[in-house]
């Protein structure tokens, strides 16, 4: 099966960004992102047999229980490939402190740092489980929308840059297979397979 590990943020910060974005939405007719289906990707697993599940599962929640508490907002956003040349929006991860001051940048102080060791400790867990772990170097994002043909994006961006979310403590991560083509509009349909605590809470 086709699997990612995530941060799943809570429905009001769901429903936050879906309230942002929504009425942007008509002015553009690209694959926008359901707001059940927004995700922080921390490790992408192209193929995930059967047998391996359990042992997976294990070794995640070992990696996560690892991890000490962050709290983040989803703030700011970028393009992949480039700005110029877009195939996909994204909104920005900021880091928030646990005292309530907020980080600037994509993903800057404590709470980015403790993100990426927590992306680290999942794609070595899938490593060490004998899974191949798919995509580049881990970069927090949360993707908005997917375009058919390449764009140039500036003023999506200044748009996005306008938009910071409330905080929120990521307390778990999700292991989530993703079926192609069973959701609506044959986009994939998410079944969570495990919900795993961060810092074995």
């Amino acid at each position: 099966m086709r699997c990612f590990v995530a941060v799943v943020p809570p429905q009001e910060v769901v429903e936050e960004i879906d309230a942002f974005w929504e009425p942007r939405r008509e002015a553009a007719s690209w694959r926008w992102t359901s707001p059940e289906q927004f995700h922080l990707t921390l490790a992408f697993l192209p193929r995930v047999e059967e047998y391996q599940l359990d042992e997976l599962i294990e070794r995640l929640a070992a990696a996560a229980a690892r991890r000490g508490p962050l709290r983040l907002r989803i703030s700011g956003g970028g393009a992949f490939p480039s700005v110029d040349r877009a195939k996909v929006l994204w909104a920005g991860v900021a880091s928030a402190s646990l005292d309530g001051s907020s980080g600037g940048g994509e993903a800057a102080g404590d709470g980015a740092a403790e993100l990426t060791r927590l992306a680290t400790g999942a794609r070595h867990a899938a490593a060490a489980t004998g899974i191949e772990v798919g995509g580049a170097r881990f970069r927090p994002h949360l993707t908005l929308a997917r375009i058919a043909h390449p764009e140039e994006v500036t003023r999506w961006l200044r748009v996005a840059e306008t938009f910071t979310s409330a905080a929120f403590d990521v307390d778990e991560i999700a292991l989530v297979a993703s079926h192609l083509g069973e959701g609506p509009r044959r986009r994939p349909r998410y079944e969570r397979l495990a919900d795993l605590p961060v810092g074995g809470g």
